[in-house]
């Protein structure tokens, strides 16, 4: 399975997005990670479909939109109309999940299922075979910058041991704190999209730093 990186665009710098965007396009980034945040479901707002409308059209990376919002259903036709390729929600933002994954499979893009840190495996596990993505946050989510949180790495290692079991093809993403120094023991345990915000954004050469994330994943594909 292909391991990618995913840069959150939460942490750019606005004033030159598009540069930063192109850099990493340039540089070989397969994604982009949109968070959408709605100072309701999460304790802080971020942008919403028109700043995705927009870069949009700076970008042909594939756009991997993680909604933190409540009644993310209202909203899936609207952000795959503005350029969303995955439409990721969050299983305790909906009482109906199988229906979210229906509209996001209607709407034409790749339907992807969060987890918040005390959420267990088991509350998604019925809708594993339906979807084209799980996101174990490894943060709380709602702010960039947090520190790793070592104790979800045995939600990765049961998602990955679900998958071979049960012959699934969804990836495993993982988002919050990870950068060059523990990616290596996050792919291990079975994560293969790597969301990393002001570990590449952050970074003084980041053309560099993406080029230096995918030296580690080759380096684990060729195991």
């Amino acid at each position: 399975m292909n391991i990618s990186l995913s840069p959150s665009l939460l942490s750019a710098d606005f004033a030159k997005v598009g540069e930063q965007l192109t850099i990493l396009e340039n540089a070989g980034t397969p994604y982009l990670h949109l968070d959408v945040m709605d100072g309701v479901f999460v304790p802080n707002i971020s942008f919403g479909i028109p700043v995705i409308k927009s870069i949009r059209k700076a970008s042909n990376m594939i756009f991997d939109v993680h909604l933190m919002i409540v009644n993310p259903e209202k909203y899936v036709d609207e952000f795959r109309a503005a350029g969303a390729d995955i439409i990721n929600f969050h299983v305790e933002a909906t009482d109906d999940p199988s229906g979210v994954i229906q509209k996001i499979k209607s709407s034409g893009a790749k339907a992807a299922i969060t987890l918040k840190p005390k959420t267990p495996v088991s509350a998604i596990e019925p809708y594993l075979a339906d979807i084209d993505m799980v996101l174990v946050m490894t943060v709380e989510p709602g702010f960039g910058g947090q520190k790793f949180m070592e104790d979800q790495m045995d939600k990765i290692k049961t998602l990955a041991h679900i998958r071979e079991e049960k012959k699934l093809a969804f990836d495993i993403e993982v988002d919050g704190g990870i950068g060059l120094d523990n990616v290596s023991a996050v792919i291990q345990a079975g994560a293969n999209v790597i969301v990393a915000g002001s570990a590449v954004f952050g970074a003084e050469d980041m053309a560099k730093r993406v080029k230096d994330f995918i030296k580690i994943f080759e380096e684990h594909q060729q195991k």
